[in-house]
């Protein structure tokens, strides 16, 4: 069995007077790759803080290789630990390699200068990272992906034992994502660095985590597999949420789709909605337009994808595509059926690539017939075009022809309750 690399004893910790955390304890492995998962408030960052010695423990202590960290100089904790916070906005003009460098502080006296062996392992950090391309660039240019990958390279660096990493994927488009968490997987598996990291995504956690910890009012609620934590009770009890848990089926681990809170109005007849979306982003919205009485299509959509698998629970007609399978002209004309027979399409606030690029050319073959389109635009197309620029050129045709955009979900209900009067209006007169 493994060393233990990372012991949290019985540690409290509080703000103020109310504890914020209250006797947790557990031990880390080396090698394991640790998911801390609970909902808002629940102490998910405090207890990164405090095995990082941000935060200092009212009562208890955090171990690293068995020594407390307090009694480890800052030096020698960062040449043992990397932490990657929420918040790593960098203001300043350095280019990619001199944030990297910054990783080797911890090896370099006051008055020396950088060795060959530190620009080495700068390297080697961009290498891993897929960042070395960017090199010479201004951190301030760079997407949020890049950007975050480029601190996560800082982190390697320095030569950790440990990697903690505070919500990594938060305000990520989905593609980014993943290449994050992939990213850290295959450091997880190849390097065997042991990492801890603060997750939302329960999807996500399931899917790359060996282990959980779920936390619930600052104490652990659960720990174990993902198997084991992620359960229907588990997650009614801690988030007060009814979810469905069912095995993924490529990966093998939970699949957590989320359920509405009430039950659909009934007799509540409004207009029909082609929906186009994928990638597990529409859930929550597929929800809210069958509970608010809408009539929705969806597709084309890739079996055992979130949103497929929230359409098939809701009863939803929708296109069906093979796993990982590119949306095929069949698809698209399929999918073209659907949006004819409904009143407005709204396409979410996905991704394009060569995989759903038909997809969008169906949106503009159903706009040329004379449907209403209504794009969710929380992140501008070109941040989420990954077709060369075809994606960009047809949203903006889109809209010289009269689609609309909306950034947030109150803005399209708003929407659609104008397109359901006038639905109304036309079918009295």
């Amino acid at each position: 069995m493994s060393e233990i690399v990372v012991n949290v004893l019985e540690i409290t910790c509080s703000y103020a007077a109310e504890p914020v955390l209250k006797d947790i304890q557990f031990a880390i492995r080396k090698g394991d790759f640790l998911g801390i998962i609970g909902p808002n408030g629940s102490g998910k960052s405090t207890l990164l803080k405090t095995i990082s010695r941000v935060l200092k423990p009212l009562q208890g202590s955090v171990h690293l290789r068995g020594i407390n960290v307090y009694s480890i100089t800052p030096r020698e904790l960062a040449r043992q630990m990397a932490v990657v916070t929420q918040k790593t906005d960098i203001p300043f003009e350095f280019t990619v390699e001199e944030v990297v460098l910054m990783g080797r502080n911890p090896y370099i006296g006051r008055l020396q200068r950088e060795t060959a062996q530190d620009y080495k392992i700068v390297d080697w950090a961009l290498e891993v990272t897929k960042t070395k391309h960017l090199k010479d660039r201004l951190i301030t240019e760079l997407s949020g992906g890049e950007c975050q990958r480029v601190v996560i390279a800082r982190a390697l660096a320095q030569e950790p034992r440990v990697l903690l990493l505070d919500e990594p994927t938060s305000h990520l488009d989905i593609n980014y994502q993943i290449e994050i968490m992939d990213l850290l997987k295959d450091l997880n598996t190849t390097q065997n660095l042991t990492i801890i990291v603060v997750l939302h995504d329960l999807n996500l956690a399931a899917q790359y985590c060996d282990q959980l910890i779920l936390l619930h009012q600052g104490k652990i609620y659960a720990a174990g597999q993902p198997e084991q934590v992620i359960t229907e009770k588990n997650i009614m009890d801690v988030y007060n949420s009814r979810v469905i848990i069912k095995q993924h089926p490529i990966y093998k681990c939970p699949h957590v789709t989320l359920l509405a809170q009430k039950q659909k109005k009934a007799g509540n007849s409004k207009i029909k909605i082609h929906l186009v979306c994928g990638g597990g982003i529409a859930c929550a919205l597929m929800e809210m337009l069958v509970y608010q009485g809408y009539k929705l299509s969806v597709g084309t959509i890739n079996v055992g994808d979130g949103d497929w698998e929230k359409a098939r629970f809701l009863k939803i007609p929708m296109v069906e595509a093979p796993p990982f399978s590119p949306v095929t002209t069949q698809n698209m004309e399929k999918a073209l059926k659907l949006m004819e027979d409904a009143d407005v399409i709204v396409v979410a606030n996905i991704p394009f690539g060569k995989g759903n690029f038909n997809n969008l050319l169906a949106v503009q073959k159903a706009q040329q017939r004379g449907k209403q389109v209504i794009l969710i635009d929380t992140t501008p197309i070109g941040g989420k075009d990954y077709t060369g620029g075809k994606a960009v050129e047809i949203y903006r045709d889109l809209i010289r022809n009269g689609a609309k955009t909306v950034k947030y979900i109150d803005e399209l209900f708003k929407m659609l309750d104008g397109v359901s009067r006038s639905t109304e209006l036309n079918k009295e007169c």
